[in-house]
């Protein structure tokens, strides 16, 4: 039993790979007609579009019932990772699983975030063309990013564009790593103390 519930837990973790992949490629318009992308699509979009069909949770260009879809495959991955490791499941156990996967999610969107903040300061120190289409998408992601980093910094005030930048990349790794021991931590007592 315990070898069904470890395949499961990695069928589950490489399903959710194929479904950030194939959320990645869907800002890329010019990758939708390749073969491997097709084929990713047909493996994707019918869980993906059942989660979006249940909770039509789009706003504008934003659809947040992937979030929705991705965060339910994570906590179904705990569960059977877990089972796999034939650990009794108490309600506490339930809880912690639910805030490990959600962390996944959310630690994933910050750390995808990282990774813009710090293609934007690459393409600002070296004096790339932002108007080019990689480079585009890139300053189409970390604009709001950066507006809102610099209302929570400067306030009404007009900051400095690269002092934002290099604050930003601060605030999203103190983020991910403070968050990760935090959630690790509160985890840590749901599993402990069974309710």
């Amino acid at each position: 039993m315990r070898i069904i519930f470890s395949f499961l837990a990695a069928a589950a973790g490489v399903y959710s790979a194929l479904l950030f992949v194939r959320i990645i490629l869907s800002w890329f318009r010019n990758q939708s007609y390749t073969k491997p992308v097709q084929i990713l699509k047909k493996l994707t979009d019918p869980y993906l579009d059942w989660w979006r069909n249940a909770l039509k949770l789009r706003i504008g260009f934003l659809d947040f019932s992937v979030i929705a879809a991705i965060v339910f495959l994570s906590f179904i991955q705990n569960i059977f990772y877990t089972l796999s490791l034939s650990v009794r499941m108490t309600l506490g156990f339930i809880l912690a699983q639910i805030l490990l996967s959600l962390w996944n999610v959310f630690s994933v969107i910050l750390g995808f975030f990282l990774i813009i903040i710090i293609l934007r300061i690459f393409a600002y120190i070296t004096n790339r063309n932002i108007y080019s289409p990689f480079w585009s998408v890139v300053e189409n992601i970390s604009q709001p990013l950066m507006y809102r980093m610099n209302r929570l910094i400067y306030g009404k005030k007009i900051g400095n564009f690269f002092q934002g930048l290099i604050i930003s990349l601060i605030v999203f790794a103190v983020l991910l790593i403070g968050g990760r021991f935090l959630i690790d931590f509160i985890a840590s007592l749901l599993m402990g103390f069974p309710i």
